[in-house]
Order: C-alpha cells, then sequence, then structure tokens
C-alpha cells in the first residue's frame, strides 16, 4: 500500500490515496452559484484520488461566508452539475462537503432573521460582510428540539440535490466549530433535551443527520468530518477524558451506517484518540494533519506507508499545485501558495497556478 496506490472510498474506486481537503475558497456569485470557474478549479484537481469541495451550505440560514457556494436552490445546483462534469470528464472523484455555519454567521450574510446554534451562546469577535466592514457574532436562535428535525431535513434535501446534480457523494461537516461541531463540545451546548448534556448526549443531532442522510442517498456516498479537541472558534474540548468519551460515542453511532469514511483533522493521526475512533468507525480513515502547519510529501507518504490512514487529506500543496500527484510522484519542485489571494475572488490564486506540462511547454 503506496500513497500512489489505488483504493475504495464508499462504492468508488480512486485512482490513488490522496484526498483534497476542503478549504473555504469563496469564488461563487451572490446568489451562492458555483460558476465555469470552479468547475475549472475542481476539474484541474481531478488527479488528486478524493476531490471534497469546500463548505457548501445547505440552506439561507446556514450560509456562513460571502461568496460560499450553496446547495438550496436549483440554481445552485445547476452549477454544481457542471462541476461534476468537469470533474468526471477529467476522470476524477468528487465529494460536496455539506457546512452548516451555524453560529459562525450573522444575518448580515444569510440575509436571514436569525443564525442558529444548539444554545444561545455568542463567539467571541467579528465577521465581515460583503462590503468588507466587520460586524460582531450576534447571539444564535438556540434551536428548539422541534426545530432539530428540519434542520436534519436541510441536510438531506442538500444532500439528494447534490447527488441528483451528479456530485459522488457528501461529506457531513461537524468539525471548525461549525453546527454539527457545536453540538459536541460542552463549550457551545448547554441543552437539556436530550442533545446535550453528557458524552453520550451531544453527539445524538450528529448521528441522527447522518443516518437520515444516509437514509436517503446510501451510506456508500455519505463521509464525515471531525475534528476532536481541534480548540477554534470557541468550541472548546480541553477536557481529554470527555472528548474521547464524546467522540467514541459519535463514532459507534456511525460504525452501523456503514458509511464511506471518516476523516479526521489531528495534528498526529498516529496517536491514541485517532486511532481509537478509526478502529471505532471500522472503514476507511482519512487523515488530514496540515490545519496548523502544511502537510509534505514525505508525511503523506509514510503515514499511508506506516498504515497510520488509508488516505491523506492536503490542502495547501493541492491549492498551488493542480497537478500535485504528478509533481509528488516525480519529487519535483512545487509551487509555493499565495496566501494573499487564496479566498478569492477570481482566478488570480486560484486557476492560475502553473503545471509541470505549462512548465515544460514554455
Amino acid at each position: 500500500m503506496t500513497l500512489f496506490s489505488p483504493t475504495t472510498v464508499g462504492s468508488f474506486t480512486v485512482q490513488n490515496r490522496l484526498s483534497l481537503a476542503p478549504m473555504t475558497r469563496l469564488r461563487a456569485d451572490e446568489n451562492g452559484v458555483p460558476g465555469d470557474l470552479v468547475a475549472e478549479y475542481y476539474a484541474q484537481r481531478a488527479g488528486i484520488g478524493l476531490l471534497v469541495t469546500e463548505g457548501v451550505f445547505p440552506s439561507a440560514e446556514s450560509k456562513a461566508y460571502p461568496g460560499q457556494p450553496g446547495i438550496a436552490s436549483a440554481a445552485q445546483a445547476e452549477g454544481w452539475a457542471r462541476v461534476a462534469s468537469a470533474v468526471h470528464a477529467a476522470g476524477g472523484t468528487v465529494f460536496m462537503q455539506l457546512m452548516h455555519g451555524g453560529r459562525v454567521s450573522h444575518p448580515g450574510i444569510t440575509g436571514t432573521p436569525r443564525i442558529v446554534a444548539p444554545s444561545a451562546i455568542a463567539i467571541e469577535g467579528q465577521t465581515r460582510l460583503a462590503d468588507g466592514s466587520k460586524v460582531d457574532f450576534p447571539v444564535p436562535h438556540a434551536l428548539e428540539t422541534a426545530e432539530l428535525e428540519a434542520v436534519r431535513e436541510e441536510f438531506v434535501a442538500a444532500a439528494r440535490r447534490a447527488v441528483d446534480a451528479g456530485i459522488d457523494g457528501v461529506e457531513l461537516h461537524a468539525a471548525n466549530g461549525y453546527l454539527l461541531h457545536e453540538f459536541l463540545s460542552p463549550a457551545s451546548n448547554r441543552r437539556e433535551d436530550g442533545y446535550g448534556g453528557s458524552p453520550a448526549e451531544r453527539p445524538r443531532f450528529v448521528i441522527e443527520v447522518a443516518q437520515a442522510v444516509a437514509a436517503e442517498v446510501g451510506g456508500e456516498r455519505v463521509g464525515i468530518r471531525i475534528s476532536p479537541a481541534h480548540n477554534i472558534q470557541d468550541v472548546w474540548e480541553h477536557d481529554a477524558d470527555e472528548t474521547r468519551a464524546t467522540y467514541l460515542a459519535l463514532v459507534e453511532g456511525l460504525a452501523p451506517l456503514d458509511l464511506a469514511y471518516l476523516s479526521i483533522l489531528h495534528e498526529n493521526p498516529a496517536d491514541d484518540l485517532p486511532q481509537e475512533l478509526r478502529r471505532a468507525f471500522g472503514g476507511t480513515f482519512i487523515a488530514n494533519t496540515g490545519f496548523g502547519r502544511v502537510t509534505t510529501r514525505d508525511e503523506a507518504i509514510r503515514t499511508v506507508g506506516d498504515g497510520v490512514a488509508d488516505l491523506v487529506a492536503v490542502g495547501r500543496p493541492a491549492i498551488a499545485n493542480p497537478d500535485l500527484v504528478e509533481r509528488w510522484e516525480r519529487g519535483a519542485e512545487e509551487n509555493p501558495v499565495d496566501q494573499a489571494t487564496v479566498y478569492g475572488p477570481d482566478e488570480r490564486g486560484y486557476t492560475d497556478y502553473p503545471t509541470l506540462k505549462a512548465d515544460r511547454a514554455a
């Protein structure tokens, strides 16, 4: 087993064990529709075994950033159909990350009267609106028990729209401080209705969302991403025993669904916690170490070669090198990422990075 050998993800055979990490890119139009530029970006990177898109909002209320794409309307689905077609024409496999922003947003971004969360606890700090102005994060509406079904069904409808558009599968974003992750942490979930209060109860909503989405499109088309103890966006998980109990309850609840994969963002995927969660899950495991630091070629090769993970998710190297697999197979020099152009709004720092083939032609 090597980084460059094929493997299966759900019911799909992918050409290597690299995965494109889901990253915020913010190139959709003002209506959340991904255009030809987005299709070009993902098609350029179709040599990566499994592409996972940036976080895509399943409903207007769940939008977290200006320029973020959605999958809540027919027009958005049509845009993603063009993305799927372009990726498949280039020989790739693509999953869409479904991301409900939860309290990481503002009505000035969503265009809705409120933002929602497990509990009425605001994030400290500010977010940026489309006009560039900064505003404080507001106190979110605490979802009532009866409202959870509607949010769950937004994920289900979004997954169906994505698959009907030709996207191969979906990834549930339960990491990095967004809504599903907010349910997992005692810092953001103070509920007393059976969806909070203990490590056994906090994962309940995430499990129910996964169950419903898997029932709609098939477990082989559903992955999930988690980030235990990542401690970002005020979703604090400082108690190691409580964190372990919470995530073990989550993964044990997911295991019977036969999902396509479990993706864990963790600085050391060989540590006890990620490996215990991997064993409890029992399926394909994707490791991602690169949030705080860049994942290197040697690290990715070693992670797969040593059996630490089945696939390795990479972010910044894949942004700057659309032909990353070829470069890593050859041991070729990499383009550096231009951090100033990562978050939009046009082709700069998106589809204009040179390939080895272009360099040779020049």
